[in-house]
Parts: structure tokens; sequence; C-alpha cells
């Protein structure tokens, strides 16, 4: 196959086949196709699309250019929560604790920054002597003793995605839902949850500015998770405003840390219950009803936060910040 050809197939809104889109991202890897040429490739599929097939062939593609994560020797239904990317959307942080103290087990690795959203790994580095960088085995250990841990992707994990996600922040395809989905996606279904919750932003300060496109993206994801056999939801949430009332690394841990003492603004209380009794649903605790009355029982009892206290303590953290907030830096 050459390179050339496929790029301008797509420009050419034709169809790929599943063994010329494994043929461009094992080029990627291994260093036969350039940057410049995977930039091309992504700004075709950004202007010409890609069908439920494609996507569902991109994302296969993406995981198997690393190692996957095996996670059936934890204890549990694992389930996991991503978002598509807002401003001041500290749901993780919120969202992870809560889930853990209701019984569930979140076994998950985040992200850093893309374009203007935050990243959960720069919040959650910013608490004093937080370490993201944990050894697989660790990782899963602290999963075992605490149902909770919050990790960086590994290295050898889903390698073309990194490549892409760094070309696509720098050559205007990050809106593109394709290549969303698969980017999601394909990080999700390779570090081994059993069930997936997508809270997928909507509005002025979100890639999908629109609802329809938000609906797109929505079922672009959760139709790639069901295809993989996994358990999969979507929410859609509203970034026409910020979330909550901070934005900034240290200032949104500290909203977390706030929100898990029971004074949250309402629309980050609100979307994280939602979230949370989503992904509750997805581990077998109940209907919908049951499981927000169980994530409002952990807030209230104060359980989420010292779930998320014994989580940063297990992974460094000067767990002092979390009282006296002038340790956190300025």
């Amino acid at each position: 196959m050459i390179i050339t050809e496929i790029i301008e197939k797509k420009r050419d809104e034709q169809v790929l086949k599943p063994e010329e889109i494994d043929f461009m991202i094992n080029g990627l890897v291994n260093g036969e196709v350039a940057d410049y040429q995977m930039t091309s490739f992504m700004m075709a599929v950004c202007c010409r699309g890609m069908n439920e097939t494609e996507t569902a062939a991109l994302t296969k593609a993406m995981i198997d250019s690393g190692n996957t994560i095996d996670l059936s020797d934890v204890p549990g239904i694992k389930v996991d929560k991503h978002s598509t990317g807002g401003v001041g959307d500290t749901t993780t942080l919120v969202v992870a604790p809560l889930v853990a103290a209701c019984g569930g087990t979140v076994a998950k690795m985040s992200g850093r920054g893309l374009a203007h959203s935050g990243g959960t790994l720069d919040k959650l580095e910013s608490v004093p002597g937080v370490c993201v960088e944990q050894p697989l085995e660790r990782f899963k250990q602290i999963v075992r003793d605490i149902g909770l841990c919050v990790i960086g992707q590994s290295a050898d994990l889903d390698p073309a995605d990194k490549r892409m996600y760094a070309l696509r922040d720098v050559s205007g395809t990050v809106k593109s839902i394709p290549l969303i989905a698969s980017s999601i996606m394909s990080k999700k279904l390779a570090t081994g949850a059993d069930g997936i919750v997508l809270d997928v932003k909507v509005g002025d300060g979100a890639f999908m500015k629109n609802y329809d496109d938000a609906m797109k993206l929505a079922s672009a994801m959760t139709s790639v998770g069901k295809l993989s056999g996994r358990k999969c939801t979507a929410v859609l949430t509203d970034m026409d405003k910020p979330l909550g009332h901070a934005v900034g690394n240290s200032v949104e841990v500290i909203e977390a840390i706030e929100a898990l003492k029971g004074n949250a603004p309402a629309d980050l209380y609100e979307v994280s219950i939602t979230l949370s009794a989503e992904m509750l649903m997805l581990a077998g605790k109940g209907d919908e009803n049951c499981c927000r009355r169980l994530a409002e029982e952990a807030v209230h009892s104060g359980k989420a936060l010292e779930a998320f206290r014994t989580m940063a303590q297990m992974q460094g953290a000067d767990v002092r910040a979390f009282d006296d907030y002038s340790l956190f830096g300025k």
C-alpha cells in the first residue's frame, strides 16, 4: 500500500478498508509514516469524516499499536469515566472517590490538557507530593486495596494515540468526531474497564458546540464500546459556561475537595452525582434512584472525601493540603 493513496482516498470521501487504516497507524508507530503525512490524513478525516465501521477499525488499530492492560485479577466490575473536555471540569476528582466510596472499582488512566481543556493529571499533580506515574503492579495493588487509583497512561499503552493526540492539538483537527471517538475509546478499551461512562460536553466551551454534534460523538463512542463488548453509556452535559467556580489546576483540586466536603457549586454537584450514579449502575449497584442516593450519602458521610485523601496519600501526597490549602502552589 502507498501512504499518499490512502490519504487521497479519504480526501476524496471514499471508505477506507480496515487494512488501510492498520497500515497508516502501524506506519506512524514504526516510523514509516511521517508526522506531516499523518497530519494530512487526520485533516482528511476531519473534513470528510468516517463511518461507524471505519471508526471502529481506527480504534482497534490504535489499541493494537501497543500493550493492553489486563485487570481481570482486580476484583469487581471496573468502571471508568471520560469527559470530552471543558473549562473548570474537575469531575473526575469528585466522581472517582464517590464511586469508590460506594463500593465501585475505579482503575483510571487519565490524560493531560488538550487545547483549552484542562487535564486531570495536571490537576492531580498540583496536590503536593502526588506522583501520577505509577508502575502497573503498584497501580493495580492500590485499586485492590482501596478500589481507586488515578494515574497517567503508561508509555507502551496506545502509542499511536500519543502521537496523534499531540498532532491534533497543533493541526486544527481536535474537533473531528471520528478522531475524538477513536482517541477516547482506544485508551478506555486498552486500559481494561468493564464499563465506561462518557461525559460529552456541549456548548461554547466544549469541542462540540451544539447538541446535534454532541449526540453524534456520543453515538460514535458508545457504538465503538458496545461493538467491543463493553457496557457503555453517555451523558450530555452543559459547557456553555465553566463548570463550578474555579479554573486552574490547584484551585480546581481545592474545589473538588470542597465538593467532597459538601460545599460543591450546584452545577458541579449535579454533574458529579449524575455521572457517579451512571458508573454505579454499570457496576451493578442498583437503579438510578438507588445509585444517586448512594452517591449523595457518600458525600454527606465523608466517605468520598476519605477515599480521595487515601488515594492521594498512597500516591505520595502530603495530605495536610486537604485541610491547609496554603500548601498548594500559587
